[in-house]
């Protein structure tokens, strides 16, 4: 394997982390912007109700799905071979994994929120809730394996296989 390619690991995760985050902010957007979704619960004019609401399911729902696939592929794909290079980074691997589980609790409750209606404001807390857990994930994963991940041979499998869709 090339020295590039090794070296390119954790670019692409902080590439993966990068649009992680732009997908969030676009559903905050779509949330704040939306004339549907009033503090109130107040839909807006004829017919702006359902196509706001779609437009928030689409991008709260393809970001909820792009932040599970890069937490899955990581716990299946990479943290093995990460675990298997170096065992002394085990305890930071369950760490990681149990912010993935916690974050996949939050993205249900957010999905839940979403599917009863919910208003403006409380949507923003649930996003708001899912941005702070995700980025003192991300923030910390890169931290302890950044180095690592630059150093490891891994083994062919795509970037995909080990960081999610958004590779």
């Amino acid at each position: 394997m090339s020295t590039d390619r090794l070296r390119s690991w954790g670019t692409e995760l902080r590439a993966v982390h990068a649009r992680l985050r732009e997908a969030l902010a676009l559903a905050r957007e779509t949330v704040e912007d939306s004339d549907a979704m009033g503090s109130t619960g107040a839909a807006g004019p004829a017919g702006t109700a359902g196509a706001a609401s779609r437009d928030l399911l689409l991008y709260c729902w393809g970001f909820c799905a792009a932040l599970s696939g890069h937490h899955r592929s990581e716990d299946a794909a990479l943290f093995p071979q990460i675990e298997a290079a170096h065992p002394d980074l085990a305890p930071v691997l369950q760490g990681l994994t149990r912010d993935h589980s916690m974050l996949d609790h939050l993205i249900g409750e957010l999905g839940r929120t979403l599917e009863a209606g919910a208003l403006r404001e409380e949507t923003l807390r649930h996003l708001d809730g899912i941005e702070a857990v995700m980025e003192t994930h991300f923030r910390f994963e890169e931290k302890q394996l950044i180095s690592v991940l630059d150093a490891l041979d891994l083994p062919d499998g795509g970037r995909q296989h080990y960081l999610g869709p958004l590779v």
